[in-house]
């Protein structure tokens, strides 16, 4: 997997990076030739000059791999692809009116050169792999039509002749790997969709709905409820006050244990010098616990219930922990809780968050199927009211799994009490869909618990799509929604492949910020 990179500097305010970085999301392909796609991804870090100079050093002799795709390096040489990536990134900021030598954005600068040049290797790796071969002929032809090599139009062998053996040769494998990846961009981005699955996608909106929608919160669990709760349960909410020594063997715990009780060895001394756990500097003392929490020392329930009821001062037995052995000694009997306590009740709504939340989502679910039966008998809107439900309207609405931008998304209408996040999460929730679309027009739905909400939804209108919209919908699919899907996906499928080992901001911060 891909390394962390390190955090670069806090982003500083609105700037003229700011608004390259907006320039970049609105069309994120850069090309060298025809086929090299930059997908760039603006890193605000305080950089340097670091080809001309200034207070960062020069680019000079050195290493300057910043990682490698597959053991193959990704390194900036003068006059490699790394380093023509770099240069086309600076044109592209110089073109915005940026100055590329402003230390503000240096590094964002080899960092989308050095993403562009890891892509490139994956992809040659890519074809070499699968055998994938250009015809040296095919690629002197491509060569001939280099515009440097044009003279009115015509292949100039004079012009041809004047360059350098080892100009023409970098040329000739530039224009091969060229070549090679606009054969993989060809397959990848011109992928072929059949007519029923453009039909599938287009059917999926012809239907849209519109809906009201009633809510209980899960985190609205009753304090009867949790006192309820608490005094059937009252043994979990019991304090005791327990000191412990670990070790690692029983025969040494049992040795321990031996001494404390035949006065040999103090239990705090014993566990200083001996316990291998947190408390050991305490002097094993690990402090007053609920008997719920102690779960976390003491694995077997029956042993737990043991130590808990112990005398005070009393040593126990040798205890198996899982990964050790202990021995523990009472410092407070149990303590039976006091729920008029507000400290104990706020302990007894922690456990049931946190251990139990399955009885609050419950108890909200029983609230929501009173409510559904009042609303068939009386109707959604008096059933809302009399409970002093907020209502919410939505839609019209198709099914849209994922909030896919063909259609209109859930996260496209406010409603109250909810964030388009969350609504997000609603929309990937495929029961939402389900119980969305099967029930009922003017009936209330089966109730979906989704996170802290339990949701009743009230479908009140059922629209279908004129033919124009579900036509556009397909060629909008066909045409450019599934290329366009595998455009934003492909760049970061290299970058987080298990191939690439990202080391990109160690050698940065070694070179050029020592």
């Amino acid at each position: 997997m891909a390394k962390k990179d390190k955090n670069p500097a806090p982003q500083e305010k609105e700037t003229v990076a700011s608004g390259v970085s907006k320039k970049f999301k609105q069309n994120p392909a850069l090309y060298i030739g025809s086929v090299v796609i930059l997908i760039l991804v603006v890193v605000t870090f305080v950089g340097g000059d670091l080809l001309s100079g200034g207070r960062f050093g020069r680019v000079g002799s050195g290493d300057f791999t910043f990682g490698h795709y597959d053991k193959t390096p990704i390194s900036w040489v003068p006059g490699n692809i790394f380093s023509q990536y770099y240069e086309q990134v600076v044109h592209y900021y110089r073109s915005y009116g940026v100055d590329a030598n402003d230390s503000r954005y240096a590094a964002q600068i080899w960092r989308q050169a050095y993403e562009a040049t890891a892509v490139h290797i994956a992809i040659l790796q890519i074809m070499k792999k699968s055998n994938y071969i250009i015809p040296d002929k095919t690629v002197d032809r491509n060569v001939a039509q280099l515009p440097q090599f044009q003279d009115n139009g015509r292949f100039s062998p004079a012009l041809y002749n004047q360059m350098s053996d080892n100009t023409r040769r970098a040329l000739w494998k530039q224009t091969q790997e060229d070549l090679i990846k606009a054969a993989y961009h060809n397959d990848m981005f011109n992928t072929l969709i059949s007519s029923s699955e453009a039909d599938f996608i287009a059917e999926m909106a012809s239907n849209s709905r519109s809906f009201d929608m009633v809510s209980f919160k899960v985190d609205n669990y009753p304090d009867s409820e949790y006192r309820s709760f608490a005094q059937e349960n009252t043994e979990l909410f019991g304090m005791v006050h327990l000191s412990r020594i670990t070790v690692n063997n029983e025969r040494e715990a049992g040795k321990i244990l031996e001494s404390i009780k035949n006065g040999t060895t103090l239990f705090e001394d014993a566990a200083r010098s001996h316990s291998q756990d947190s408390f050991a500097d305490r002097g094993g003392d690990i402090g007053p616990l609920y008997f719920y929490e102690l779960d976390q020392e003491i694995p077997n329930i029956e042993d737990r219930r043991i130590i808990a009821n112990l005398a005070k001062g009393t040593l126990s037995d040798v205890v198996n922990m899982g990964g050790g052995w202990a021995v523990f000694r009472i410092e407070e009997e149990i303590i039976m809780p006091n729920f008029d306590d507000e400290a104990v009740m706020e302990k007894v709504r922690s456990y049931i968050r946190n251990f139990q939340r399955g009885k609050m989502e419950d108890w909200a679910l029983a609230q929501a199927a009173d409510f559904i039966a009042e609303a068939e008998e009386s109707g959604f809107d008096n059933a809302a009211r009399w409970r002093n439900l907020d209502k919410q309207s939505f839609g019209p609405l198709p099914i849209n799994y994922g909030s896919v931008d063909l259609f209109t998304a859930l996260e496209s209408f406010t409603i109250s009490g909810f964030t388009p996040q969350e609504l997000g999460n609603i929309a990937r929730n495929e029961n939402f869909w389900n119980i969305a679309f099967s029930a009922g027009l003017n009936t209330p739905s089966q109730p979906l618990v989704q996170g802290n909400n339990v949701l009743v939804l009230y479908p009140t209108e059922e629209i279908k799509a004129d033919e124009d919209a579900v036509m556009d919908i397909k060629s909008k699919y066909s045409t450019y929604w599934v290329n366009n899907t595998v455009n934003q996906s492909f760049q970061p499928y290299f970058l987080n492949h298990e191939k690439m080992d990202d080391t990109f901001w160690d050698t940065y911060f070694r070179i050029f910020m020592p």
